[in-house]
């Protein structure tokens, strides 16, 4: 990671406090701060002082969430190699809908259950109310960023 990875690895901290698997964020951090296109499972376990286990289970959480990808290996190499995917953000964030979605429709069933006028339905409805507009207003948003990309 260069000379920077002390703020590799304080970003790493900020994604695992945010909720990320620790070894998912240090192997997100490190495609982010890598000098190269791609890089290698063993080169990230090299650089982060890791198990191979370790990197290729963060490496399929990061394919899973659609923030990484598998690249085809350059001539003459059989090892994989990964990268951040352009625009991995906002594919990730897209891909979000359905957590969204899940939540609106908890709230929705748990202001059934205690009524929409109780303490609790009041603060339902907030709940509610908040995750339809992040579902109406998400497409719009994601829209924009690549519109601004595309001028960029």
């Amino acid at each position: 990671m260069t000379d920077m990875s002390a703020t590799a690895e304080r970003l790493a901290l900020v994604l695992t406090q945010a909720g990320m698997q620790r070894m998912a964020a240090r192997v997100m951090c490190a495609l982010l701060f890598c000098e190269e296109e791609t890089t290698t499972a063993p080169e990230l376990c090299e650089q982060l002082g890791a198990s191979a286990g370790a990197v290729s289970g963060a490496l399929k959480t990061l394919v899973s969430l659609r923030l990484a990808e598998r690249m085809p290996a350059p001539a003459g190499d059989r090892r994989d190699h990964y990268r951040l995917r352009p625009d991995g953000w906002a594919v990730m964030t897209s891909s979000r809908d359905h957590l969204l979605d899940t939540m609106l429709r908890t709230a929705d069933e748990g202001i059934e259950e205690v009524g929409e006028d109780s303490p609790a339905g009041l603060r339902l409805r907030e709940m509610r109310d908040f995750y339809a507009y992040m579902l109406r207003e998400m497409p719009a948003l994601i829209d924009r960023w690549h519109e601004q990309r595309r001028v960029r």
